[in-house]
């Protein structure tokens, strides 16, 4: 039997700016438990192969891009019964070595919480909104066309939760998947990402999942990450497409709100 860690992470990888992935490689590498971090290498010709090397990583190769949550969802048998907590983590992120720990103790304090994650900055300091409601059919459409966001804006503010005092921990409806930290066995039991999702909405799609087994997610200010954010569907047609398609597929499963 191979020997547990106490965390373990995944980030999928598709056409990544090697320079921000090093970063973020070392961000988590950098905390000091034990620990195994899996790239999953989503591109054709296997880019990332030859990166990295080292002990406390695993390279998987796909060879084809399987998306963001099949990508995520290949190691699930394998960290059962092999870490006790497991991070969703994009290849933009940076953040101090204290984080995981800070957010492990505060994980383990309430066992009806399943997923943890700290406040987002943007690398300017500017903050994101990663805390967010469940969205409605409107809401998308105006994030996505910005010419709508002044006749809506007082409904966006309300879905970011920007009427609450965001530098106080609380249990949000769902938090964006930058940086999402699981209970091992949570994340198992809810069998990870829907895969019907290629890419976008699936992490609102699995803060439904935990709401399904009555569990929930807490939102933690007092430790932050800085996350890049591209927003590629609101620049390419092709990944607005995914957008589109994700979010017909999001309330087929869940309604329409």
């Amino acid at each position: 039997m191979k020997k547990q860690v106490i965390i373990s992470a995944s980030i999928v990888l598709y056409k990544e700016d090697i320079n921000e992935l090093k970063k973020t490689i070392n961000s988590f590498l950098s905390s000091p438990i034990s620990k195994k971090l899996y790239l999953i290498d989503n591109t054709k010709n296997s880019l990332f192969k030859n990166e990295f090397k080292n002990d406390e990583i695993i390279y998987i190769e796909n060879k084809k891009n399987l998306g963001f949550g099949k990508g995520h969802n290949q190691i699930i048998e394998t960290i059962t019964d092999y870490s006790k907590y497991h991070l969703i983590l994009n290849p933009d992120v940076v953040f101090k070595k204290e984080v995981i720990p800070n957010l492990i103790t505060q994980l383990n304090i309430d066992t009806n919480v399943s997923m943890i994650a700290p406040k987002v900055l943007f690398p300017n300091g500017e903050h994101q909104f990663s805390c967010r409601r469940y969205p409605t059919i409107i809401e998308l459409l105006v994030r996505r066309f910005g010419l709508l966001k002044p006749l809506f804006f007082s409904r966006i503010k309300k879905g970011q939760y920007r009427n609450r005092n965001l530098s106080k921990p609380f249990y949000p409806e769902y938090i964006t998947g930058c940086f999402q930290l699981y209970k091992t066995k949570d994340f198992v039991q809810i069998k990870g990402f829907d895969e019907r999702y290629f890419l976008y909405m699936e992490d609102i799609d699995i803060c439904k999942k935990i709401d399904f087994i009555g569990k929930k997610k807490l939102y933690f200010p007092e430790v932050e990450v800085y996350h890049i954010l591209k927003q590629g569907s609101s620049k390419k047609i092709k990944l607005l497409f995914y957008h589109l398609s994700s979010a017909i597929k999001y309330f087929k499963k869940w309604g329409i709100t």
